[in-house]
Order: structure tokens, then sequence, then C-alpha cells
């Protein structure tokens, strides 16, 4: 047992005369390393990606409710009002009467 762990750790086991099946382990245990590393990488740039546009999306919401709200005070009667009456224009004190047209017989 103490003579197999010296010769693991010596290397033996990479050069001795069945070393091309070691190799090939090694060389798949690799490059299997290898694409693990690649698609967590990938993986963790789409979780940053998704992370960066939901801050976005409550952004633009966040813009677009101020905006519906501001449209809102904008068109409230008071306002429009108290903007026309710089230009001279006010409110009529007589209230819109209906017109009804009768069809000829």
């Amino acid at each position: 047992m103490k003579e197999s762990f010296y010769d693991i750790l010596k290397g033996k086991f990479l050069i001795s005369n069945d070393a091309f099946k070691n190799w090939r382990f090694i060389l798949f245990c690799t490059l299997l390393a290898i694409f693990m590393i690649g698609s967590s990488h990938s993986a963790e740039q789409k979780v940053h990606e998704i992370a960066r546009l939901n801050d976005e999306v409550l952004e633009l919401r966040t813009q677009f409710l101020d905006g519906r709200s501001n449209l809102m005070k904008i068109k409230m009667e008071s306002t429009i009002t108290r903007r026309m009456a710089t230009s001279g224009i006010k409110p009529s004190d007589v209230p819109p009467t209906k017109i009804v047209v009768k069809e000829k017989q």
C-alpha cells in the first residue's frame, strides 16, 4: 500500500506501459472541467443580464407612472382654466344646449 501511494506521488502511472489509458482519462477529465467552467460562466452572465434588465424594467415602469400622473394633472379642468386665463380665455357661464335635428318626411 505504501509503495503504490509513493508510485502515484512520483507519477509512475503516467509513464508505465498502460499509461495511454490513464492519459486518455486525464484528458477527458480536463476537457470536461473546461466545459463545466465555460458553461458556469455563461450561466452567470445570463443571470447578470436578467438582473440588469429587471432593473431597467422597474425604472421604465416608474417613468411611465410618473408621466401618467403628470398627464392626469395637466388634463384637469382647473389646470386648463388656469393656463388659458393668461391668454384671456375663460370657461363659459352658459351651459351648452343640445341641438336636435328632425328628419323631413
